[in-house]
């Protein structure tokens, strides 16, 4: 299975673009089953996937999600196949899924909205799979399950936040290695567009995955900020995620 599952996400072409070595995005896929039935496997997935800094040895963050409801059949020597319009297998079309969303989060932290194709894409395979009844997709089923991501990437709601999420990277972590200072204020000055989309869809998926990518990153960010940057940051991180409040206070903590 494992083979299966390495050689399908790995060998099969995504996307029309070509890319040399490396450029290819690092990512990981960890699959924990807790459960196997009659060839009916129930699983866990998280996938992280990262991006290099400009300049620098530093690897960035871009995804990090946790997905409990992954349920799939798969008998030895299976043959993963899959084609986006036409899915009968949960096994593979969740692994499309965050390998679309894995290349729209890269694309969309170098160019703005430059992700949308792509995400789109995992779109088609949410409506292919909730058409198939397949479990984890159901519209409205959890604030939280690959349905309710993905709506929350391409809606409208939450266009200044997928542009921050460019200008965080382009504009923030590439500029470090020239000018910190201004680097870190640009960061800074988008972090409301956090608490904006959280205030007009409390508790969205799209902001909380963010901050489970970002904290630690955030926090090394602004803890070697003057003290009215640190005292922003936390008062904005703070309102976005109350219960990381204790977390972000390690900002002001640091020297």
């Amino acid at each position: 299975l494992q083979k299966s599952m390495m050689e399908f996400v790995n060998n099969r072409r995504w996307t029309e673009m070509s890319y040399t070595t490396d450029e290819k995005i690092e990512c990981s896929m960890n699959i924990i089953v807790k459960k196997v039935e009659n060839n009916v496997f129930s699983a866990e997935i998280q996938i992280q996937s990262r991006r290099p800094v400009y300049n620098s040895s530093y690897n960035s963050t871009l995804f990090n999600y946790k997905d409990n409801e992954y349920v799939f059949e798969y008998k030895e020597f299976d043959q993963l196949e899959m084609t986006e319009n036409t899915i009968n297998s949960n096994l593979t079309a969740v692994l499309a899924y965050y390998a679309y969303l894995i290349i729209g989060y890269d694309m969309d932290s170098y160019s703005r909205m430059g992700g949308t194709p792509f995400f789109q894409t995992a779109e088609s395979i949410v409506n292919a799979a909730q058409a198939a009844d397949l479990p984890g997709w159901k519209a409205f089923e959890s604030p939280r399950n690959r349905y309710a991501l993905i709506n929350n990437i391409l809606d409208e709601a939450f266009k200044k936040y997928r542009n921050f999420f460019y200008e965080y990277h382009r504009l923030g972590l590439d500029e470090m290695s020239a000018n910190i200072t201004n680097a870190r204020a640009r960061i800074l000055a988008g972090l409301p567009v956090l608490r904006e989309a959280n205030r007009a869809r409390p508790s969205a998926v799209i902001i909380s995955s963010f901050l489970d990518a970002k904290n630690d990153e955030l926090i090394n960010i602004f803890s070697k900020a003057g003290e009215k940057e640190k005292t922003d940051a936390v008062q904005v991180l703070s309102d976005v995620n109350p219960t990381g409040a204790d977390r972000y206070e390690r900002i002001m903590n640091k020297k």
